[in-house]
């Protein structure tokens, strides 16, 4: 999610951590097998659409969770993520990201990446396309130590996190926009119940990378909204499904 990226950047570190600071870790056979829809909004105007699904498929020694998002935040950007990831481990196996730009003071109309871990390196090409620039195709090659996740994990996985109210969670991620690995926070607060166009929730937010994400206490847990600090920018879950699976015909 470019969106959460960028929120992620300018403060991964911006708060010291509350003792006792806990390790980051997501339980990935924890999270729901759904298709949860969104709407997104800026300062109370709906500005586009997110879908979340997640899956699971046999791969490799085990299963895999599979998490992709469809999302267009007006006038600015559309995109498509798929992550897979180990079911049992948590460990991240691949990573697609195609984003799409339309910001007319920015050169840049598309950032591509396509990775996948081998070997403990994250290995696999970004692609670029520019209005002046033209395609350009630069290849990655990164070490990722062990217990690195994606960094989105603290975003989709948000409901496979073992967290209590006033916990704080510090782990590691690695970034494809900014080709490193970061460290960043959760900070837990005090249980509250919500509304959103989906219905009534009882949730943890959770406070990490510029952004408060709300997590459903009861099962099946989810995302069911987000917002900046400031209110500006919010993002709540409007309906809840079954994965559908779309297969291209041969």
């Amino acid at each position: 999610m470019r969106w959460l990226c960028f929120l992620l950047a300018p403060s991964v570190l911006a708060q010291a951590p509350r003792p006792p600071v806990k390790p980051l870790r997501f339980d990935l056979a924890a999270l729901p097998l759904t298709r949860d829809s969104f709407v997104f909004r800026v300062r109370g105007e709906e500005r586009g659409w997110a879908v979340w699904q997640y899956e699971v498929q046999s791969g490799g020694t085990g299963q895999q969770v599979v998490f992709t998002v469809e999302s267009v935040l007006q006038p600015t950007d559309s995109e498509h993520l798929r992550v897979v990831a180990d079911r049992l481990t948590g460990a991240p196996v691949s990573l697609v990201h195609h984003v799409e730009l339309f910001a007319p003071q920015s050169d840049t109309v598309m950032v591509e990446h396509d990775l996948d871990v081998r070997d403990g390196r994250v290995e696999g090409r970004r692609r670029a396309a520019g209005r002046k620039a033209g395609v350009t195709i630069a290849p990655i090659h990164v070490q990722l130590p062990a217990g690195v996740a994606w960094s989105n994990y603290q975003w989709f996985a948000a409901p496979g996190l073992a967290v209590a109210p006033g916990d704080t969670l510090r782990g590691r991620g690695y970034t494809e926009f900014g080709d490193s690995i970061e460290t960043y926070q959760v900070v837990a607060e005090a249980l509250r119940t919500i509304q959103v166009p989906a219905g009534q929730f009882a949730v943890l937010p959770l406070v990490t990378g510029g952004l408060r994400v709300y997590v459903s206490r009861t099962a099946p847990r989810r995302v069911v909204k987000g917002e900046t600090p400031d209110g500006a920018f919010t993002f709540e879950l409007v309906h809840s499904g079954p994965p559908v699976t779309l297969r291209t015909e041969p």
